[in-house]
């Protein structure tokens, strides 16, 4: 049978060329795997006090660097079983920093997140925060643990975030500097 020109392939298909269909693009893999790591940051405030600020005025120590939803937003965290640490924009923008697994009031917190590709994943976190009593202040104790698309690289950008933000912003708001 010869071949149909492009004209007779054209006319049956109601005059428009028919492409050949699109080739589907090869997957990418990546290895996944699991980090863990701790920190500890001495704080020169009662436990309670540090409580306090942790969970009902966050918004008030997190830093302007870490508001990914840009200036203008506001950072709210419901301390309880299902709540969430959420960042908001007045638009109605809204990022899900982490759900609240367990909540152990006046000393831990088990949080999970997610991160997406822009921000060093896919991976998934669990996220502990533990006060403990200290002399005449107490010790955040931050404990994380990922899964997913993680690295030395990632790890080591995380545990600077987390000083950053507890040492920079939460030490400085509930030791008065």
């Amino acid at each position: 049978m010869p071949a149909r020109s492009t004209t007779a392939k054209k006319k049956k298909s109601g005059g428009r060329a028919r492409r050949a269909p699109a080739r589907p693009r090869p997957a990418r893999t990546t290895a996944a795997g699991v980090l863990r790591y701790e920190l500890e940051l001495p704080l020169a405030a009662p436990r309670a006090r540090v409580w306090e600020a942790l969970t009902a005025e966050t918004d008030a120590w997190w830093l302007p660097s870490f508001r990914m939803m840009g200036e203008g937003s506001r950072v709210r965290f419901e301390a309880r079983a299902g709540g969430t640490l959420v960042e908001e924009r007045p638009d109605g923008g809204s990022l899900l920093w982490y759900q609240v697994l367990m909540c152990v009031p006046g000393s831990a917190l088990h949080l999970v997140g997610h991160l997406g590709p822009d921000f060093g994943g896919p991976a998934t976190t669990l996220l502990t925060l533990t006060l403990v009593d200290a002399g005449r202040g107490c010790t955040l104790r931050v404990t994380d643990a990922l899964h997913g698309a993680v690295g030395r690289d990632l790890a080591s950008s995380l545990e600077s975030g987390w000083r950053q933000l507890f040492g920079d912003g939460l030490r400085r708001f509930v030791e008065g500097r």
